[in-house]
């Protein structure tokens, strides 16, 4: 098998794709009938029961970047994709996806020579994200930071007056 041939990891990416918006969430809290998913991030890690590099899906949520964080480990190198919503006003509601690729600070040297070779595998398959977080300490993981990246990435600041950019 290869990097990213589990079929769990093109299921879990799915399904962080095909979350509801802040629109069919109100719906279905009222009592309509969605059939979207619920999951907002997903992490990938290295198989640690084979020798091969393949990845697989360790953990998935429906929490924001802070859940997240809390399963990254520092002997391990990992990838998330979580689903981030913003606005810069009531009308402006959107979904962006964002990439993070953790590499631990206890990360082997031979797996950390391997990342830069397969995060280009995986982004064939992880191909929709506006922006990517690389970190190595859950510091370089911060909410605030990723959404202002977020709002410069994203074109379009109708509320420029209320930013600091």
């Amino acid at each position: 098998m290869g990097l990213c041939d589990n079929p769990e990891i093109q299921q879990a990416y799915d399904d962080v794709r095909d979350g509801m918006l802040p629109l069919l969430q109100l719906v279905a809290h009222i009592g309509g009938k969605i059939d979207k998913s619920e999951t907002t991030w997903m992490l990938l890690e290295f198989d640690e029961s084979t020798r091969a590099d393949e990845l697989q899906v360790a953990a998935k949520g429906n929490g924001d970047i802070e859940e997240l964080k809390t399963k990254l480990r520092d002997d391990a190198p990992a990838f998330g994709y979580i689903r981030v919503p913003m606005a810069n006003d009531d009308l402006s509601q959107r979904i962006k996806f964002v990439l993070i690729s953790w590499c631990g600070p206890n990360t082997k040297i031979m797996r950390r020579a391997k990342l830069g070779v397969q995060k280009g595998e995986l982004k064939k398959v992880i191909d929709n994200f506006s922006i990517e977080v690389p970190a190595d300490d859950t510091s370089d993981i911060n909410a605030n930071d990723i959404l202002l990246q977020l709002k410069k990435a994203g074109g379009a600041n109708y509320d420029r007056q209320a930013s600091n950019y």
